[in-house]
């Protein structure tokens, strides 16, 4: 079975003399490089209605259009995979992600996976690209996830996220005494050495990432946190890169650390967290249906709580003045 998908998009100026296979791959960026250049080959991408090859330069203020058949999703089968889902409609699905679910198939997770519990959840989401996934949430990150149910909805979403008008805020709990709130404005790639691994490196794209601080302990901070982009591990990388990695971030929080004078209980909280202390507080979206703005905010998780509470006693024995 396929479904129709159509996608409308106009070049903007900034991308002048780009590539055409390279600005579809930006403008487009919820499909994959090969997909996109199959379009192009097969015609079912046309710029001002004319067919192009990949290699063709854009002026800007070009109309991309995108007319193709899309395959169900064959390959994943659903499984009864229980879901906190926090709001739902005909058109989207928003859940609070638990700590240890894998959000898409990928080596190593053929299964298990929220693709799999929303095919099951929602059989017709199987017509919609990544079963209607429009952004992520790594493993052991918990919370807001917005889940598209139909290829409409999800092309809105896409949008959104591509011009910046979706919101999503999050907590975290870092290693040092932040002296205040700032912001990091710097570009990620792959890591040079380990490709499974991103970084702060001089030619990648834009990152930026807003961060307050909520409250500060004896060693450590819990901070809020918004993202203007949504780079793969952007809080984490750019976290670490000011020397302020999550705590139990076995990734990029560097050599274990405990503070000066830390008690047995603390010591033992803070080797058992073994996750990111990363939750995805808030989530804010145009509705791709009504076209209202909706919000919605969920708790931390209780690990986290548990964690804020041991840090607290800390600082109150050790009399820290914050």
């Amino acid at each position: 079975m396929s479904e129709l998908l159509e996608l409308d998009v106009q070049v903007p100026a900034e991308m002048f003399g780009m590539r055409l296979d390279q600005a579809a791959a930006q403008l487009f960026s919820d499909y994959s490089r090969s997909r996109i250049q199959g379009w192009i080959k097969e015609g079912t991408l046309k710029v001002n209605g004319e067919v192009k090859r990949t290699r063709d330069k854009l002026n800007g203020g070009e109309l991309i259009e995108v007319r193709t058949e899309l395959a169900r999703i064959e390959n994943h089968e659903g499984e009864a995979i229980p879901l906190d889902i926090i709001y739902e409609d005909d058109d989207i699905l928003v859940i609070n992600k638990p700590a240890g679910l894998v959000v898409h198939p990928a080596a190593g997770h053929d299964s298990g996976t929220l693709m799999n519990a929303l095919l099951h959840h929602c059989p017709d989401i199987a017509q919609v690209p990544r079963a209607g996934i429009v952004h992520r949430l790594d493993k052991d990150t918990t919370g807001l996830m917005v889940v598209a149910k139909t290829i409409a909805a999800q092309t809105e979403l896409v949008v959104q996220l591509q011009e910046r008008t979706m919101g999503r805020e999050y907590e975290a709990v870092v290693h040092g005494v932040m002296t205040g709130g700032g912001c990091v404005d710097e570009p990620m790639g792959r890591h040079s050495k380990n490709r499974q691994k991103m970084a702060v490196v001089g030619l990648g794209k834009e990152a930026v990432t807003h961060y307050r601080v909520l409250e500060k302990f004896r060693a450590h901070t819990h901070i809020r946190l918004k993202l203007e982009t949504g780079r793969t591990h952007q809080i984490r990388v750019h976290m670490s890169h000011i020397n302020y990695p999550l705590i139990g971030d076995q990734m990029y929080g560097g050599r274990f650390r405990l503070p000066k004078g830390c008690g047995a209980g603390m010591e033992r909280t803070l080797r058992n967290f073994r996750r990111q202390a990363l939750h995805a507080k808030r989530l804010e979206l145009w509705h791709p249906g009504t076209g209202e703005l909706v919000s919605w905010e969920i708790d931390l998780p209780e690990d986290m709580q548990q964690l804020l509470a041991v840090l607290k006693r800390d600082s109150a024995e050790y009399d820290y003045e914050l």
